[in-house]
C-alpha cells in the first residue's frame, strides 16, 4: 500500500474537522497535515491553515500542488438543517465541491480521497432497526440527497476511475470541542452545555426519538481506521455503516441527570423531528468491522461521564464556551 505523506483536510473548522486536524498532525507531522476552510481556520495549532471555497476548482487544484497534497480529507458540507433552508447553496458545496475533489484526484492522481457521508442518506423507506449496509436510499431532505449522491460519485470514480475515494456514514457526533453546526443530531451536543451551565434544556426533538450517535474519539478513530486501511481489504467504498450507540433525547437526560441532580428537560419539536423520523434508529454496521476491524470504545453512560468532566473542569476555569471552536 502506497504510504500517505500530504493531507489536505477541507472543512477544517467544522465540529470534525476541529479535532481530526490535531490528530492526523499528531500522527503523521504538523507540517505535512494542511487545515482549509472556506476562512481561514482558527485555534488550530502547529501548521499550516489556509482559506479555500471548495467549490473553486482553479483555487482546488492550486492548492494541491503548492502544498504537494498527496491525499484529501473532504469535510465541507452544509448539514441537514441548514441544507433546507439552503438546498441550492447545499447542492452547490456537497455535490460540486466533491466532483472537484474527486476531478482533481483524477487528473493529478493523488493517493486517496476520504468524503464522509451520514445517516442522512436514508428516509422513511428504509428499515429503522439495524439499518442493513445495502438498503433503500431514499432521503427527504436536501442533505441527505447530496450525500446518496455524495457515495455514488465516490463509488464510480473508484470503479471508472481508479481514484481510491472512500466514505463512512457517519451518525450523529458529539463533541466537546464544538457547539452545534446546524444538524438534527446536534441537541445530543448542546443538551450538555445547557446541563451545565443552566441546569435545563428545551429539546427540539421528542424524547422517545431514537437516533444512532457516536462520540467524537470513536468519530476521530474510525476516520483514521477507514482513511488508513489497505485498499485491498475493501468490498465497499463510499458508504459504509459505522455505528457505536442508539439513545433516545429522555434517554440521554436520564443519564446526565445521574450526574447532575435536579438536571430537567422539556421538549419542543421542530421542523427537525420529521427529519429525525426519517432516520434510522439503530445501524448494522458489520460490513466496516469485518473489513477494516471497526469497533467504538465508547456507550452512553462513557461518553456522558467524559463530556461533562470536560465541561464541568472548563466551567470551574471560566472558560466552558471560550474553548468552543
Amino acid at each position: 500500500m502506497s504510504q500517505i505523506n500530504r493531507i489536505l483536510v477541507i472543512g477544517a473548522r467544522g465540529q470534525i474537522g476541529s479535532e481530526l486536524v490535531p490528530a492526523l498532525r499528531a500522527r503523521y507531522g504538523a507540517a505535512n497535515v494542511i487545515a482549509a476552510d472556506l476562512h481561514q481556520p482558527e485555534h488550530i495549532e502547529g501548521g499550516t491553515e489556509i482559506a479555500l471555497d471548495i467549490t473553486d476548482r482553479a483555487a482546488l487544484d492550486e492548492s494541491l500542488r503548492q502544498h504537494s497534497i498527496d491525499t484529501v480529507v473532504n469535510l465541507a458540507a452544509l448539514l441537514s438543517a441548514t441544507g433546507e433552508k439552503l438546498p441550492q447553496k447545499c447542492w452547490d458545496v456537497n455535490v460540486g465541491g466533491l466532483i472537484n475533489v474527486l476531478e482533481a484526484a483524477r487528473e493529478l492522481k493523488l493517493l486517496r480521497v476520504l468524503c464522509p457521508s451520514s445517516i442522512a442518506v436514508f428516509g422513511p423507506d428504509t428499515p429503522r432497526l439495524n439499518t442493513p449496509q445495502e438498503t433503500v436510499l431514499r432521503p427527504t431532505t436536501m442533505y441527505g440527497v447530496t450525500k446518496v449522491a455524495g457515495e455514488l460519485l465516490c463509488d464510480y470514480y473508484f470503479h471508472r476511475f481508479g481514484v481510491d475515494a472512500r466514505g463512512l456514514r457517519y451518525p450523529g457526533i458529539v463533541s466537546a470541542e464544538a457547539l452545534p453546526g446546524g444538524g438534527t443530531t446536534d441537541y445530543a451536543v448542546d443538551i450538555f452545555y445547557k446541563a451545565v451551565d443552566e441546569g435545563r434544556y428545551t429539546c427540539f426533538l421528542g424524547p422517545d426519538t431514537a437516533l444512532p450517535m457516536m462520540y467524537m474519539p470513536d468519530c476521530l478513530k474510525c476516520t483514521l481506521a477507514l482513511l488508513e486501511a489497505p485498499v485491498e481489504s475493501l468490498v465497499h467504498h463510499g458508504d459504509f455503516n459505522v455505528a457505536a450507540m442508539t439513545f433516545t433525547p429522555a434517554q440521554l437526560a436520564h443519564e446526565i441527570a445521574e450526574h447532575i441532580p435536579g438536571f430537567q428537560i422539556e421538549y419542543s419539536p421542530d421542523f427537525r423531528q420529521q427529519i429525525a423520523d426519517s432516520w434510522p434508529a439503530s445501524i448494522d454496521d458489520s460490513a466496516a468491522r469485518r473489513e477494516w476491524g471497526w469497533q467504538p470504545d465508547f456507550d452512553l453512560p462513557a461518553m456522558v461521564t467524559d463530556m461533562l468532566q470536560r465541561l464541568i473542569e472548563r466551567q470551574a476555569a471560566g472558560s466552558l464556551y471560550a474553548t468552543v471552536r
